[in-house]
């Protein structure tokens, strides 16, 4: 009595059974977002003040370097905006070069933001 198909059947299963658990696993995130997201929408619907924002976007990259994760692109320079909103300018100027190293594709946007907001003396 020939089993081979039996056998090639279980064979297959098994197979089957682990690259399934094997793509089961999630994959870690590029980027540490934390509550960017949210930040950003209370930014934009002025729900919460810049001092507000700046306290929490600050922990989410403290977090983000606790993790040794990156930031998302974008994180920096919104950073940098709220400083230049709360008159900030040191900070601005801090987290504007700190986008544009990070993300040297950001570097028109940044370059835009610093002809628009008044640099430090």
């Amino acid at each position: 009595m020939n089993h081979l198909p039996l056998r090639l059947a279980c064979g297959l299963c098994i197979t089957a059974t682990l690259l399934a658990s094997g793509c089961a696993s999630k994959p870690k995130p590029l980027y540490h977002w934390g509550d960017y997201q949210a930040h950003l929408y209370g930014h934009l619907a002025r729900s919460t003040s810049p001092d507000e924002q700046i306290a929490k976007l600050e922990g989410g990259l403290e977090e983000a370097r606790a993790q040794g994760r990156q930031v998302p692109p974008g994180y920096l320079a919104h950073l940098g905006i709220l400083h230049a909103q709360v008159e900030h300018p040191d900070q601005m100027l801090k987290y504007f070069e700190a986008e544009k190293a990070l993300y040297p594709e950001s570097g028109a946007y940044i370059d835009f933001l610093l002809r628009k907001f008044p640099r430090p003396q």
